[in-house]
């Protein structure tokens, strides 16, 4: 639990610090703290097994990385960007979980089964949708949103388990939106909501 704690108070001061900070510079912190790599060229390197535990390389076919653009052929805002947004990660995590045996991950699953390489705590998921996130974008993908450092909150000392998801800022309000992939199950949508409504829900 201790772990924990000093995790996502590490992870706090993170956040903080990337109110001022260049985004690409503290997601690049946030990789390295958990041993974990950012997309190259057409590989998404996946967390599983909790914590980034098990980081395995997938490679994305031209087919497949059509297919993952596809939702945002005729996206005209911020707000149906999103939407297609939540139905990348859909396509994405099915793929995934073809690939590499994740496609029973459990929504919401946190406290027990560290090590499992078919699940996914809130770190594997915060990082994996914001890998997918900076992979869309590198491709041309994301007009009206650019790809922020993730971000935690609960400490166990407020009352909250510690948690933790990917976030993306609107390119003309500013304003960041939770991409959150962790609460539902593999392939399902993504709980996406302002941030600030993100950091008060517990």
């Amino acid at each position: 639990m201790w772990r924990w704690t000093i995790l996502f108070l590490v992870l706090a001061g993170v956040t903080i610090a990337g109110c001022t900070s260049d985004s690409a510079a503290m997601r690049t912190r946030w990789y390295e703290a958990r041993k974990a790599q950012p997309p190259k060229g057409d590989k998404i390197y996946v967390c599983h097994a909790f914590s980034c535990l098990l980081t395995t390389p997938v490679r994305f076919s031209p087919k497949e990385i059509s297919k993952l653009s596809r939702p945002f052929r005729d996206v005209s805002n911020a707000q149906e960007e999103r939407r297609s947004i939540s139905k990348a990660v859909q396509i994405f995590e099915e793929n995934v979980g073809h690939k590499i045996g994740t496609s029973g991950d459990l929504g919401g699953f946190e406290k027990v089964g560290g090590g499992d390489p078919s699940q996914m705590d809130c770190i594997d998921e915060a990082t994996n949708t914001t890998s997918l996130l900076i992979f869309l974008q590198e491709h041309g993908a994301l007009r009206y949103h650019t790809v922020a450092e993730p971000v935690a909150r609960g400490f166990f000392l407020d009352g909250r388990y510690p948690h933790a998801t990917a976030v993306v800022i609107d390119t003309q309000s500013k304003q960041r939106w939770s991409i959150d992939s962790w609460p539902n199950a593999n392939a399902e949508p993504p709980v996406i909501m302002p941030l600030k409504q993100w950091f008060a829900s517990r």
